[in-house]
């Protein structure tokens, strides 16, 4: 399965695509980056210009789902919200618009299936994920690293953002209720 994670942004969008072969196997990263929009043009060119360098990696790699992370906000930084959410409006129309499903994860749950622990700190999974894929250093810019979580979290998750455990669980109340 390969997923396309991204952590949007206005002014920097991250991504990273991150192939996994079946159940339990060893993630893979196949690229990485950073879009950068013109911090100078409007917002509409901005989100034009996001869009179209999004729709270009999903058309290069054919994810099979884009991992995002939920919509969130500080209440001390409601303008930085509304950003994220243009750009991941932006997204989400270039995803639609190839048939690639989105998966949305909470910023907890990212750091609990990178790190093992949902309050863990932002170098926290920036160390760990460098450590899974085995690269020398950090990724930079840090949305990048973050990119690279989410798709492992979707790797880990799944499209309902259930851990292996959860989704054993699940299957298991399923069984005895159809036996009982």
């Amino acid at each position: 399965m390969r997923i396309l994670g991204i952590d949007p942004g206005l002014g920097c969008t991250g991504y990273a695509v991150v192939d996994q072969n079946g159940p339990g196997g060893e993630p893979r990263l196949v690229e990485a980056g950073a879009i950068r929009s013109d911090a100078q043009a409007e917002l509409p060119h901005r989100l034009v210009q996001i869009h179209r360098e999004v729709a270009e990696v999903i058309e290069e790699f054919r994810p099979d789902a884009m991992a995002l992370e939920d919509l969130y906000t500080e209440y001390r930084f409601p303008r930085a919200a509304l950003a994220m959410a243009h750009a991941r409006g932006a997204l989400c129309l270039a995803a639609g618009q190839r048939e690639t499903p989105v998966w949305s994860y909470p910023a907890p749950q990212v750091k609990a299936a990178v790190v093992g622990n949902g309050a863990a700190s932002k170098e926290q999974v920036q160390e760990m994920v460098a450590r899974i894929f085995r690269l020398p250093r950090v990724p930079t810019p840090n949305d990048v690293a973050d990119a690279m979580a989410l798709a492992l979290t979707a790797h880990r998750r799944g499209p309902k953002g259930e851990s292996p455990a959860e989704r054993q669980l699940r299957a298991s109340a399923g069984r005895e209720h159809r036996n009982g």
